[in-house]
């Protein structure tokens, strides 16, 4: 036919109307699909770790008390004092009862030396009447001292403190040449608070060495006192000699 348009008939019965129509459908599937995944994962993942997982490791916390520690360690890395171990304070016993015990009986054959017998050495006494040699002299007696001197750092509860200070003599060659300069000593303070030691730490001149070595001897402290008892220490002390205090 001429003057007419012929438009040929869809040969397909699937196009645009019908994506259309299932495009809602299939939206919510695959959105059903993916959350039932992610919630399905997460709850294995939380179930491996109540029914499988091991416990976190506990943390013991230990707390130090100051009397456990030991004194830090010396500078120079000498004499290092061993550390100091603090001991609980102990129950004092019960006091028992009081048991008499006889008197020392003495024989009437036994002579005792006169003190003009014990000072010749010449007594009958017993054993230790007489000295040795005869001389009688009580100054012959002494006591062994074996302390030895502490470290260089020892702790204490309480430092020596001076009592009685001297100023060293200065040097006469050292005030005609205008020398001045300072000394720094260290002095071994043992138990009753005397110098038993006394070292040069520093110096500007050696000159003034002597004078500050024979003043700190002649120094006298109170002890210094650690768990209710006297140890011996070192204490450091300057001396200074200036011309304007010069005697």
């Amino acid at each position: 036919m001429e003057g007419r348009s012929v438009t040929p008939e869809r040969e397909s019965g699937y196009g645009a109307p019908e994506l259309k129509a299932w495009y809602g459908r299939y939206l919510t599937r695959g959105l059903g699909i993916a959350v039932a995944i992610h919630l399905f994962t997460i709850g294995l993942y939380y179930a491996v770790e109540l029914l499988g997982g091991d416990e976190p490791p506990a943390v013991h916390v230990r707390l130090i008390r100051y009397s456990e520690l030991g004194p830090p360690p010396s500078i120079a890395g000498e004499n290092s004092p061993p550390p100091i171990s603090v001991s609980a304070p102990k129950a004092r016993p019960d006091a028992g009862v009081p048991v008499p015990v006889p008197d020392l009986e003495v024989s009437p054959d036994q002579t005792l030396a006169t003190q003009h017998e014990m000072n010749q050495g010449t007594g009958t006494g017993g054993e230790g009447g007489g000295t040795e040699g005869g001389t009688g002299v009580a100054g012959d007696i002494k006591i062994a001292d074996d302390e030895s001197p502490p470290a260089d750092y020892v702790a204490v509860e309480k430092e020596p403190v001076i009592v009685k200070s001297v100023e060293p003599q200065y040097p006469e060659m050292a005030v005609r040449t205008g020398l001045e300069g300072k000394v720094w000593v260290k002095i071994w303070v043992d138990r009753d608070g005397k110098p038993r030691e006394v070292d040069i730490l520093q110096t500007d001149a050696e000159i003034f060495n002597e004078p500050a070595i024979e003043a700190a001897r002649q120094f006298v402290f109170t002890p210094a006192y650690m768990n209710d008892g006297p140890v011996s220490v070192w204490v450091t002390f300057p001396f200074k000699f200036e011309l304007s205090g010069a005697r």
